[in-house]
């Protein structure tokens, strides 16, 4: 039997919706991969910007508490110069601890490929949704 043009059986159509599957996840998985480069590179240009103004932030803030502190200690130096030396440390010390216990909070919290896990969240369930209804 000779077989007629624009016919196919069914290990072709078959073989045909497997190539088309493989292209879709392909494709899906090209986009996946550029949408999370896209938010490393923006990540990354908010981390150093915020890095660079952070910097400097904290040396403007410790010239001025420096100052602050010097100010005090000037002030009360021929009364109670060791008062005025052990509040400044003890204030400078407690700030410092709330400060690093909120930056470990901050740290804790995920960000980096958030809209990115979030996609291949939707697909997966996207996919199970589709797979139990077969």
């Amino acid at each position: 039997m000779a077989r007629q043009e624009g016919t196919s059986g069914p290990a072709e159509k078959v073989i045909g919706a497997g190539r088309q599957l493989f292209t879709s996840v392909i494709t899906a998985g090209e986009t996946r991969l550029r949408l999370a480069v896209v938010e490393l590179e923006e990540e990354r240009a908010r981390l150093f910007s915020m890095l660079l103004l952070a910097g400097l932030a904290l040396l403007l803030i410790g010239f001025g508490v420096g100052m602050l502190m010097l100010l005090v200690i000037v002030a009360f130096w021929e009364d109670h110069r060791l008062l005025a030396i052990g509040i400044a440390s003890a204030v400078l010390l407690i700030t410092g601890g709330v400060i690093a216990l909120r930056v470990r909070n901050i740290a804790r919290e995920p960000n980096l490929l958030r809209s990115t896990m979030n996609r291949f969240t939707e697909d997966r369930q996207y996919l199970e949704r589709n797979q139990d209804a077969s």
